[in-house]
């Protein structure tokens, strides 16, 4: 049950995170990392990383951190059908 909050926590981090780097962006303040982000994608984070895309529209277009977002994806698809396959 600990994973599970864990894992809810990052996606809900990361998916403010998004919201905070896109208003930061609009306003011309200080960015979050796309390291960071990517950080946060790469520990579990992925449905809230990949949510908050969506909903503030950031990062969409752009190539660069889409190709990271989605090699990402595919490793944390490959590992779960990998230890889930036992």
């Amino acid at each position: 049950m600990i994973l599970f909050y864990s894992f809810l926590l990052l996606n809900l981090i990361a998916f403010v995170l998004m919201g905070y780097d896109k208003n930061a962006a609009k306003t011309r303040r200080s960015r979050i990392s796309e390291q960071a982000l990517l950080t946060f994608v790469l520990l579990g984070g992925t449905i809230g990383s990949g949510l908050g895309m969506l909903v503030f529209r950031h990062k969409t277009s752009k190539k660069s951190y889409l190709w990271k977002f989605w090699i990402i994806v595919v490793i944390q698809i490959v590992i779960a059908v990998v230890y889930f396959k036992k």
